[in-house]
């Protein structure tokens, strides 16, 4: 069970986007993983971007559902304007679309995000 657990973490390690040498470190979580009907998988990932980080410009293959703890994320969203989200206010990304997480507050954010991919997909892509 452990070097399963090791395993799968290090597999999503792998997937989750490139980040510049000079930018904060943003750190995800995995908190639950489970394969469910149609051949998708279900992941449920803490976010934390420290204050003046970023994710980087990314895509995932299918939706992501985000719910804000703490702090403040702005969303950069392909096709949409750029909304600030707080405690308690989520969001939605559609599958394919372009978007980055940044903290431009004064204290770190911190969300609950939850995937559907297709099972053995990467979680994320990034873009250049």
């Amino acid at each position: 069970m452990r070097k399963s657990v090791l395993a799968l973490a290090l597999v999503v390690a792998s997937a989750l986007p490139a980040f510049a040498a000079d930018a904060p470190a943003v750190v995800r979580k995995v908190l639950q993983q489970n394969d469910i009907a149609g051949g998708q998988t279900l992941t449920v990932v803490e976010v934390t971007i420290p204050v003046g980080g970023r994710e980087g410009r990314h895509t995932h293959p299918g939706p992501l559902a985000l719910y804000v703890i703490s702090g403040a994320v702005s969303l950069d969203h392909e096709g949409k304007a750029n909304i600030t989200y707080k405690p308690g206010q989520t969001f939605f990304v559609e599958s394919g679309k372009v978007h980055e997480g940044i903290n431009r507050g004064a204290v770190p954010f911190v969300g609950i995000a939850t995937f559907i991919t297709p099972k053995g997909q990467a979680l994320t892509t990034q873009v250049k």
